[in-house]
């Protein structure tokens, strides 16, 4: 099927091809990405599009001693099949595979990590200064979407480039629905021009004969004034004002013109910007007319193009009770607006955009913006609930602390996706959130046990005129409760639940693997005749002192369950306060331990967390014996 792929082991190996054989092995490349994709889902559509600019960077650039730099990393896997990742792709984001992003340890041809947005142009700057320091001719190229162009980070690397004089390319993969009008014969003579060695020559001499002086400051001034107009109508203005030479836009799906123009581009000199369209997407028809799905579009036939959905009758996702329940807190208070950065679909809060488009606001991949915005709409008299995945939150530590809990605005952040997210891997599980968020004063945080407690948590913090109020909950299928038909309910600030009373040992749990810890202890007590008491600790700041109190009194000892980074997390607040009261009782933490995670399903990484319900249950047996370790 592969007659071109099958070869190619290294990008050396595409070198001697020629346009037509390399048109042909972006065709097989496409091909391999959908069949694979099909049965072993990715992030498919971007790579899609990115094909003939991955082909055309190593076709020209000697990698990996050249530097390719990816922004995100999920439009990567055209390069990791290129490099000698082919046969590897097939187990792409699973367990003991390779990851679904740009990964420094699995490759010398990932020479910078990525799984968040826009650090490419900031890293490339890195690198290139590096090789410049060294003395040597190392290349350094960015690759960055469009998309990530919105995140502050993009805009801070481009500042300091630009004036940096550094020799830097940065490639914008501008893969906007349709190719832009301004593409066309001009276009393509202008970018010839301004990119051929002897022009380039020609200029650097004539700007050289101007001479010194208020005369030759006048004509340089004249000619830069002039370039800009020139460039304004391809959105280079920006970027020339920034310090940058602006080229394009080209059709990045064409390569045999992304070849001439980095092929041109390649040994100039300075900071440079290539404007490249390209079609998200592109060659397969289902992903081109429906981006946003074909994002991320799960299994699918790979020949009709049919989503392959996975479900669980009955049961919600706590995307869509966020969303749901978002929507009907609004209707009853005109105060609540909903904020997100580029996740309104992921998030569910495409629920409320849809009914209230006038109280969504999706300001872009920029969380650090998102939560200050939400702030200001609070400190308007406005009540956003800011959703933001949990690991994507990180970037926001500093606004959550300085412009939210400092001035106890009360925004309502929901942190999706926390624990455990599954494939994605260790730049998006959210472990981190707890052992990051508890230890800020006039904070309230929260975590839901199933879809009815985490539509009364959004409802109490709804009513709440303190902030922030965080909760967080996991990626995935819930309980399978019927939370619709629930009534709304006030939950007391740091107040928990006894699930089960039981002796000697007690179990307190946050979040849905409570649950799992719920019928471990049904299952020891069905037995042996008794068992452990089970907390729902519910609200993991404030902590209830009640709760503890008790706990500390009358059991031996004490199992902590989350979903969550041991370190710091519920375990470091109940050891805490345990440490603190002077008690001795033994306490044992069950969470994600002091290492990064990889890929692999939500199943298997809780098995190899000790979340899985067998692992608790073994605990429980161990910690119920009379002779358990000292």
């Amino acid at each position: 099927m592969y007659r071109l792929l099958e070869k190619i082991n290294s990008p050396s190996d595409i070198k001697g091809l020629s346009i037509e054989d390399l048109k042909a092995l972006c065709a097989e490349i496409r091909d391999y990405m959908i069949d694979c994709c099909a049965t072993n889902p990715g992030h498919l559509g971007s790579s899609l599009g990115a094909v003939e600019l991955i082909v055309a960077m190593h076709y020209v650039y000697d990698t990996p001693n050249d530097n390719i730099v990816f922004d995100v990393g999920h439009q990567s896997y055209a390069h990791k099949i290129l490099t000698g990742r082919r046969e590897l792709f097939r187990k792409n984001r699973k367990k003991d595979g390779i990851s679904g992003f740009t990964r420094r340890a699995e490759s010398i041809y990932d020479v910078f990590g990525a799984g968040h947005s826009s650090t490419s142009i900031s890293a490339a700057l890195g690198l290139a200064k590096a090789a410049e320091m060294e003395g040597n001719n190392r290349k350094t190229v960015a690759l960055i979407g469009d998309g990530a162009l919105s995140g502050g980070l993009a805009f801070e690397g481009l500042n300091n480039a630009g004036i940096s004089k550094t020799d830097i390319l940065v490639i914008i993969n501008d893969n906007n629905i349709s190719i832009d009008k301004n593409i066309g014969g001009i276009h393509e003579h202008l970018l010839k021009l301004t990119t051929h060695p002897g022009y380039n020559r020609l200029k650097k001499s004539v700007w050289d004969m101007i001479g010194e002086g208020k005369f030759r400051e006048l004509i340089q001034n004249f000619v830069v004034t002039t370039k800009s107009h020139l460039v304004h109508d391809s959105g280079g203005a920006l970027f020339e004002a920034l310090g940058f030479r602006y080229f394009g836009p080209i059709d990045g799906n064409d390569i045999r013109q992304t070849i001439d123009a980095l092929t041109r581009l390649k040994d100039m000199k300075g900071p440079r910007i290539l404007h490249t369209i390209t079609t998200k997407g592109k060659g397969y028809a289902p992903a081109e007319e429906d981006q946003t799905i074909w994002h991320a579009p799960g299994m699918f036939d790979p020949v009709t193009g049919k989503r392959i959905m996975p479900s669980k009758p009955g049961v919600s996702r706590y995307q869509d009770v966020f969303g749901e329940v978002l929507l009907e807190l609004a209707r009853r208070d005109k105060r609540i607006v909903g904020v997100t950065p580029a996740m309104a679909s992921g998030c569910g809060m495409n629920i409320l955009a849809k009914e209230m488009p006038d109280r969504f606001f999706d300001v872009g991949i920029a969380e650090e913006h998102a939560v200050t915005f939400s702030a200001g709409l609070a400190a308007g008299g406005m009540k956003p609930f800011c959703n933001i995945y949990s690991s994507f939150s990180q970037r926001a530590y500093d606004q959550i602390i300085h412009d939210v809990a400092l001035q106890k605005l009360g925004v309502v952040l929901c942190l999706d996706r926390s624990g455990l997210v599954g494939e994605d891997g260790a730049t998006h599980h959210g472990n981190f959130d707890i052992n990051a968020y508890r230890c800020i004063p006039d904070t309230i945080m929260a975590a839901p046990k199933d879809e009815i407690e985490l539509k009364n948590l959004m409802y109490t913090a709804s009513l709440s005129e303190e902030g922030p109020f965080i909760i967080r909950y996991p990626r995935g299928y819930g309980e399978g409760l019927d939370w619709r038909n629930a009534e709304f309910r006030l939950l007391e600030k740091g107040k928990s639940e006894m699930i089960a009373d039981g002796e000697k040992v007690a179990i307190i749990g946050v979040g849905p693997v409570v649950n799992r810890a719920a019928e471990a202890a049904a299952e020891y007590k069905k037995k042996n005749g008794t068992g452990p008491a089970v907390y729902n600790i519910r609200y993991i700041k404030p902590l209830d002192t009640k709760m503890m109190e008790r706990i500390l009194s009358e059991f031996r000892s004490i199992i902590t369950i989350e979903d969550g980074s041991l370190a710091g997390g519920v375990y470091g607040a109940v050891c805490e306060y345990a440490a603190e009261k002077g008690k001795m009782t033994r306490i044992r933490g069950i969470g994600i331990p002091d290492r990064f995670i990889s890929q692999g399903t939500q199943q298997e990484l809780r098995e190899e967390c000790g979340l899985s319900k067998e692992n608790i249950r073994r605990s429980i047996e161990e910690e119920m014996t009379d002779d358990f370790k000292k």
